[in-house]
């Protein structure tokens, strides 16, 4: 089977009401399945903390809670998989509390579906925190990172 044998095959399925597909055939297996609509990955996002709702005046006990500061942004997953840190087990990790990163730079790994997705920064900033642990599962849009915007 050449790729374009493939491509076609992923094209017909597509357009099918198939939602699971697995063949194995000349030493190779191909397996492909439709995601519905409410877990399909969407684009990376960047996402600023939302300012506080204007409310009631609080309290003097809750004043003293810190305010929401529109000067630090949350990454977070696009998609559902396993968080990676690095390219590889034995390689640097791609970012560490307090490196400044420029929009585009690859910030972590999320493999779903044996496909490894770069997750890339759309700000300018320095990780103040990060927020899951290398290896772990996440969810779609689970917070990732935390950056301070420069």
């Amino acid at each position: 089977m050449n790729l374009e044998s493939i491509k076609e095959l992923i094209e017909l399925i597509s357009k099918s009401a198939i939602d699971e597909f697995e063949l194995e055939a000349e030493g190779f297996k191909v397996a492909m399945r439709k995601l519905s609509a409410a877990v399909r990955p969407a684009p990376v996002t960047v996402q600023a903390e939302p300012a506080p709702a204007p409310a009631a005046p609080a309290p003097a006990a809750e004043s003293k809670a810190p305010a929401k500061d529109d000067r630090f942004v949350q990454i977070t997953a696009p998609m559902v998989g396993t968080f990676y840190r690095a390219p590889a087990p034995d390689a640097e990790p791609y970012v560490k509390v307090g490196d400044i990163v420029e929009v585009g730079q690859t910030l972590c790994i999320i493999e779903a579906m044996k496909l490894m997705n770069e997750i890339e920064s759309e700000v300018r900033g320095r990780v103040t925190e990060i927020l899951v642990e290398n290896a772990q599962p996440v969810e779609y849009g689970q917070p990732l990172f935390v950056l301070e915007k420069l």
